[in-house]
Formats: structure tokens, sequence, C-alpha cells
């Protein structure tokens, strides 16, 4: 149950998959949330399933506007007075055709939402962060650690990696936490088919919990999770 001295945690990506099983967790665990998605009718209805206003805000939100990630941060203050937790969650997917043959416009909104919306996703909620000594949580992915040939994608999340390493340093000493969420595949909607083996986005919210429930001394670096591979028949 949530109360006046509830911590919040604001979600970006928060309508659907791994950020919207996030919100479901992080409120069984006493968070009120703050839930933001381009699509405002998505994180809507999942406000209402959370409990509603006093609990969960929802609000449109589009990563890669610098503006509209301000009011998202802005709204959440305003309405919770703290944030006490975010978690860059936003993200697009790839497109075929690799390196030589993709849609550049594919590229250039993925890009624009996965990196330059992390970043701007980070400076936006550094000073209420560092108000509360609180915690930055990031989806990076583990095709952020691996070649997958002629995948932008796998780039944007060597780029969400380099991100991480490097906010941890900027905000050492602040106070602020920061961890790297790295899942292998994971069955959501992010996907047009689904996966045969992967992991769910319930799978994922446990580690966002779990780095969220660490004592303030114990800073979780990088979680990377993988689907555990099948048996051999």
């Amino acid at each position: 149950m949530t109360t006046a001295d509830s911590p919040v945690l604001l979600i970006t990506g928060g309508s659907t998959g791994i950020g919207a099983a996030s919100a479901r967790l992080a409120v069984s665990k006493g968070y009120c949330v703050a839930l933001g998605a381009r699509h405002v009718d998505a994180v809507e209805t999942l406000a209402a399933e959370l409990g509603g206003p006093s609990v969960a805000l929802a609000q449109a939100c589009d990563v890669s506007d610098p503006t509209s990630i301000n009011a998202f941060v802005a709204a959440t203050q305003d309405t919770f007075g703290r944030i006490d937790a975010v978690f860059a969650n936003a993200g697009v997917g790839g497109s075929p055709g690799g390196f030589c043959g993709a849609d550049p416009k594919a590229w250039h909104t993925m890009l624009m939402t996965n990196v330059y919306g992390v970043g701007l996703t980070i400076q936006a909620a550094a000073p209420a962060l560092k108000a509360t000594r609180g915690h930055l949580l990031i989806t990076g992915s583990a095709a952020g650690r691996a070649t997958i040939p002629g995948s932008m994608y796998s780039a944007s999340k060597w780029a969400v990696s380099a991100i991480g390493y490097g906010v941890r340093e900027e905000l050492r000493g602040s106070g602020v936490r920061v961890t790297l969420i790295e899942p292998g595949m994971v069955d959501t909607p992010f996907f047009d088919n689904r996966p045969e083996h992967a992991l769910s986005d319930d799978d994922v919210a446990n580690s966002v919990l779990y780095a969220l429930a660490q004592p303030a001394n114990v800073d979780v670096n990088e979680i990377l999770l993988r689907p555990t591979p099948p048996l051999d028949n």
C-alpha cells in the first residue's frame, strides 16, 4: 500500500512490456509510479489499473523531445513531491537491411529514442535524483555486449552501455546509484513475431526491483540476464 512517504519511480516507455511490468511490481512493493509513453491512452489505462492518481501518474512523453521529457519530470515532482528512482526504459527496435540496406529514417527514429532519449531523460531527471540521492536505471541490452552483423540496434545499445558507465562516473559522490539492466531476448510487444525462447517482461521487472531494493551502500552497476538455454533433447 502506498502512502505519502512512498518512494516514487518514474518510468519512460511505461505503457507495455518491461516498463508496465516494472510499474506493476513497483506498486506492489509500495512505490508510487509516474508512467510516460508516446501514446497516453495506454499509460492512462495502466495507471487506472494500478490504483489511480494517488498511486500512478500517466502522461504523454516523447523522450526524444526535450520539452516533453522535462514536462514529464516536472509533472511527477508536482504530483508526488519527489522522485526517488528513474527507469530510462523507452526504446525502439531495429529494421531489416543491415548497415548497407536499411531505411535510414528508421535509424533516425531508433537512435533518437534509444540514445538521445536516454541522454535527455538523464539530464531532465538528474537534479531530482541528486536531491533524493536516488537511483537511475537504464535499459540496455545483451545486444550491447555482442557483435551482431548489420545491427544498428545493437550499436545503439553499445552506446547506452557507454552512457551508463559515463553517467555513473559523472554522478560519483552524489549519492545517486546507476544500474544498467541488460536483458537478452524478452517476450514483449517489442517484437512483431513472438520469440520462441525468451525471458518474460516480469523476469526483467524482477531485476529492476532487485536493484532498487538494495541498501544505500550497495550500488548494483549492471544486471545482465538471459534466458536459460533449452534442455538438450
